[in-house]
């Protein structure tokens, strides 16, 4: 079997263009993957042009001697725009990989450790305008407890405000406020993910907000620091109470290992999409698992990251739960003609059709071609004109 072809279909969805990568063979399988990365899209699309030679003629089940190739044969060391596109072409190949075999994704990754898989969500389903910017604490009880009505027993939410090297009282009077308006609406059972976003530029800004959120028992707090500075986030990690992750910017197991080894964190979170494919998460998730760390996928992205995500959770044991934005935008299943994610309350179902069970429509996709992404990063700014962390 060999790569004859490899093409891309962009999918506006608003705060992001859903990146799809199609992989066609010489004996007519294709297989599908997702390489979205916001406000990068034409980067990553000229990007996996510039792969695509490199895979022709390439048996796709190959699938980590191709991504070695991707990877060493470009010579300059890939970021996260080079890791998206090697991301979704190996999504891709092990689409074809599993369509050739009969089998899903998740027997070729080792088989099942988990019958079903659980998952959160977000505020409005994903919708960036209750994600992001969206501080209100009314307003937000009033989401959390449509979430609860749906079945979803975990949610996350961006509560942190813009924040410099050090936090305000009003900043903490309004996280205070917020968590404690959500953990009485949705009492103890539900499960609270807070993420943070990088916003503290300094540790000890970071632990004075996890500290007014410790007694209402976030299950971890997300990014509590910009990624890179490993230090700062073991400091933050030994004084917290409550779980630390971060990851979902990290590129390959390489950028992991440090934040693994130095046992800076509680989760790791991985974005299927960026740091290289299921065979890097594997390796990521199995260090993490040395150190009893456990696994987060991060997963704003579309419903073949979702489908991936779901394939990935099913035959990692560290596995803890899965962010999925299954609603972000109306048109999100209205691109597929099949997807194998099936959501019972607050799981996912085990897939069983062959590949990652996806299919898209193309004509669909058509109808939601590229636009220049929403950038809700611009409203970053301190009152005095301070560019600060989105």
């Amino acid at each position: 079997m060999k790569i004859i072809d490899v093409t891309t279909t962009v999918v506006n969805a608003e705060m992001r263009n859903w990146v799809f990568v199609k992989i066609a063979t010489d004996q007519g399988l294709h297989g599908w993957g997702e390489a979205t990365l916001e406000w990068k899209t034409r980067a990553v699309v000229g990007a996996i042009e510039d792969l695509k030679p490199i895979l022709l003629g390439r048996d796709p089940r190959d699938i980590r001697q191709n991504v070695r190739a991707l990877v060493k044969h470009g010579f300059w060391k890939v970021g996260a725009i080079g890791m998206t596109a090697i991301s979704g072409l190996e999504h891709a190949m092990w689409d074809i990989f599993g369509k050739s075999a009969g089998l899903p994704v998740w027997r070729l990754l080792g088989g099942k450790v988990r019958d079903r898989v659980r998952i959160y969500t977000h505020l409005g389903l994903g919708d960036m305008r209750a994600v992001y910017g969206a501080l209100e604490a009314d307003r937000l009880a009033e989401s959390a407890a449509g979430l609860v009505a749906l079945g979803y027993t975990a949610f996350k939410v961006v509560l942190s405000p813009y924040t410099h090297h050090t936090v305000t009282g009003e900043g903490l009077r309004l996280v205070e406020t917020t968590m404690a308006a959500l953990r009485g609406t949705v009492g103890d059972d539900v499960e609270i993910m807070l993420d943070f976003h990088g916003r503290p530029a300094s540790a000890k800004a970071a632990l004075q907000y996890v500290r007014v959120v410790e007694p209402f028992r976030p299950m971890f707090v997300e990014e509590p620091i910009q990624p890179g500075d490993v230090q700062s986030l073991a400091e933050i990690r030994r004084a917290a109470a409550c779980p630390i992750a971060t990851g979902e910017r990290l590129i390959g197991h390489d950028e992991f290992e440090p934040v693994i080894a130095a046992r800076a964190v509680d989760i790791v979170q991985p974005d299927l999409n960026h740091c290289g494919g299921l065979l890097e998460a594997q390796a990521i998730a199995a260090a993490a698992s040395v150190a009893g760390i456990g696994v987060a996928p991060h997963n704003p992205n579309g419903p073949i990251a979702a489908a991936a995500a779901l394939h990935f959770a099913v035959a990692t044991p560290n596995h803890v739960i899965q962010e999925v934005m299954d609603k972000s935008v109306p048109w999100y299943d209205e691109v597929l003609v099949r997807t194998p994610v099936r959501r019972e309350g607050a799981w996912w179902l085990l897939p069983d059709a062959p590949g990652l069970g996806i299919e898209v429509d193309e004509a669909a996709a058509a109808r939601h071609p590229f636009e220049q992404e929403v950038f809700a990063s611009l409203e970053a700014v301190m009152d005095d004109g301070t560019i600060v962390d989105w």
